[in-house]
């Protein structure tokens, strides 16, 4: 009778230790997997939304030529509103950016290198997440750039 009596629990052990070092569920995997930059594509859609914000800020903000009857005003307003649409646009540039980037994510073609098809790191994804080149290709880049100068 012993032995029946060791039998259950030797299952269970045996269950346990198979359960313990069993390989997770695909399923599991796949969710992460395609959950893996809902933080970046968070924060990059936040970021977007501020430069829109701020966009809308600065044209509300434009000042009509009536407001300023002097002429020396007037000329001052316009030099110091062209500063800021030059400024703008560099910010222009960087919403295209992140739109592309968003695009890219959704069609789940985010974090892999358009020049060797590699997958980008997390952490450089999360330090610069509008990247399109790995750390090799984009180092690699900037000497093709540097001999071309």
């Amino acid at each position: 009778m012993q032995k029946g009596s060791r039998r259950p629990r030797l299952r269970v052990a045996i269950a346990k230790r198979v359960t313990k070092y069993a390989k997770p569920r695909r399923t599991r995997k796949s969710t992460r997997a395609a959950g893996k930059y809902d933080d970046i594509r968070v924060a990059l859609e936040r970021q977007r939304a501020n430069l829109l914000e701020e966009a809308g800020v600065v044209l509300t903000n434009r000042h009509d030529g009536e407001a300023f009857p002097d002429l020396s005003d007037q000329a001052s307003n316009e030099a110091d509103q062209n500063f800021v649409l030059r400024m703008k646009e560099r910010e222009q540039k960087l919403l295209k950016k992140i739109d592309e980037t968003l695009d890219r994510i959704r069609l789940n073609m985010y974090g892999i290198c358009e020049r060797c098809g590699l997958e980008i790191p997390y952490k450089r994804l999360k330090a610069r997440p509008i990247t399109t080149l790995c750390i090799e290709c984009k180092t690699e880049q900037e000497r093709e750039e540097k001999i071309r100068l």
